[in-house]
């Protein structure tokens, strides 16, 4: 049997026996649901190093030490807000208008996952899934597989020891494009929650099933020139909260910086600390040699060019750069097709503009988040209220204030839902732009009894 046909096989069995598991696991209290949710979080946290250290050397993507705070973000910081929340059972009841809701798990879930985090994301799905009542099956991507397929059954052995049937938690270890497809395709899968390339979301929308994708992420973060204001070290922090979150696991996370846009007032005071932080700013030889190193003449991103260390692509690129160098910078004053680096860049380099005044600031975040990142995410650093409201008008499910994008974003440093799916909205094509959870993986089912008289609809409506 060829690798196709043993993956879809593997696919139709995975989901026909996660239907059973889920039709054994409907009914379970949830507060036993919670027990079992936390036993998986404190399975990983012992393990999130050793499984960080997988992710990082099979794929070759990131670090290990970074791919580590990854998995024990889900595993203490969604599990800890997930023990917040109510999924199942009575919602919410109003006295007031007698309506009472009620949560119902909605059944298989499919979980696509994407090779950037393939360790962290399932962790996040499994955890979402289960506290929802669903049984869920993960379909890594084919470089992602044994690192998947381990951290799966980490998690699945800790439901076990609590009582959840076999099958409830289950990865793919035979992942062929067709296989997936069938996993998405079968009529057991209830709801797909597909993250990863434009590519796989398409074939997510187009299996027919309900969907929960997100769309790519072309970040801005605009420095308005109010942050002067902040004298000696304002500006230092601006450039360490840009540069932390942009190199965090060498830049794989779609919510990070993509594109620093800086007033001209701030703009070389700004670039002094980029470089006392870590910043080369090439060339612009250096940034078209760089640019071929990332992307490919359709300007499609390279995949041997992400999550790499600065050092590694400025060694491909064939320049040279200090030894302590965090991140790439390219000036540029353009954003489009014909400027690649304006472009998402899944890795440690930065696009940089030098805006004139605010409007010019604006207008340069709203046409980088317009080319290729509408709905996900944008970043201002400012001390102007009325500067900050015009910035919130831009095309973005999160507008990041004076904070890192990849910490704010996912829900760390905001009060955001704590999060490793973040929705873009229908600008992108995704059905929400909220950062996705458990609740977003039940049914509401609404009991309503009367609250005025039926029969008088005639009263009120009719010709009378």
């Amino acid at each position: 049997m060829d690798a196709d046909l043993r993956s879809i096989a593997q696919a139709r069995t995975a989901v026909e026996t996660a239907q059973i598991a889920f039709d054994k696991f409907s009914g379970t209290p949830p507060d036993h649901i919670d027990r079992i949710v936390d036993a998986m979080a404190e399975a990983i946290e012992t393990e999130a190093a050793r499984l960080g250290a997988m992710a990082a050397e099979e794929t070759g993507y990131g670090n290990a030490p970074d791919k580590r705070i990854k998995n024990l973000f889900n595993a203490r910081g969604v599990a800890d807000w997930l023990r917040t929340i109510t999924t199942l059972g009575v919602l919410w009841h109003d006295a007031n208008t007698h309506t009472m809701a009620v949560g119902e798990p909605m059944g298989v879930v499919a979980a696509l996952i994407p090779v950037t985090n393939p360790t962290s994301t399932i962790i996040f799905k499994v955890l979402s899934a289960v506290k929802s009542g669903n049984a869920i099956v993960c379909a890594p991507h084919p470089r992602g597989v044994r690192c998947g397929v381990e951290t799966a059954r980490v998690m699945a052995d800790a439901a076990a020891q609590l009582g959840a049937p076999d099958g409830l938690i289950q990865c793919l270890d035979e992942v062929t494009i067709e296989g997936t497809d069938a996993l998405m395709r079968h009529r057991g899968t209830s709801i797909i929650m597909a993250t990863g390339g434009t590519a796989m979301v398409r074939a997510a929308h187009a299996s027919g099933k309900p969907t929960l994708a997100v769309g790519p992420g072309n970040v801005p973060c605009y420095v308005h020139e109010s942050m002067a204001d902040d004298g000696p070290g304002g500006l230092a922090d601006v450039a360490d909260q840009i540069i932390t979150s942009k190199v965090f696991d060498y830049g794989t996370a779609c919510a990070g910086e993509q594109a620093v846009i800086v007033d001209r007032r701030v703009a070389d005071a700004l670039k002094a600390e980029f470089r006392q932080a870590g910043g080369y700013f090439c060339t612009p030889n250096e940034a078209d040699r760089l640019a071929d190193v990332i992307f490919d003449d359709r300007q499609h991103i390279r995949p041997g060019g992400v999550g790499q260390s600065a050092a590694v692509l400025a060694e491909r690129a064939g320049f040279d750069i200090p030894p302590k160098t965090r991140v790439l910078l390219a000036t540029e004053t353009e954003v489009g097709r014909h400027r690649p680096l304006s472009l998402e860049k899944l890795n440690p380099v930065l696009a940089w503009y030098e805006s004139s005044s605010s409007d010019h600031g604006l207008d340069l975040a709203g046409q980088v988040l317009s080319w290729g990142g509408v709905g996900h995410t944008a970043v201002i650093h400012s001390h102007d209220s009325g500067v900050v409201s015009r910035f919130a008008r831009l095309p973005a499910g999160r507008v990041v204030v004076n904070q890192p994008a990849l910490m704010a974003a996912m829900g760390y440093s905001s009060d955001l839902e704590p999060s490793f799916m973040l929705g873009t909205g229908t600008g992108s094509g995704s059905i929400v732009s909220d950062n996705v959870n458990a609740l977003h993986l039940i049914n509401i089912k609404r009991v309503v009894y009367e609250s005025r008289p039926w029969r008088s609809i005639f009263d009120v409506y009719g010709d009378g």
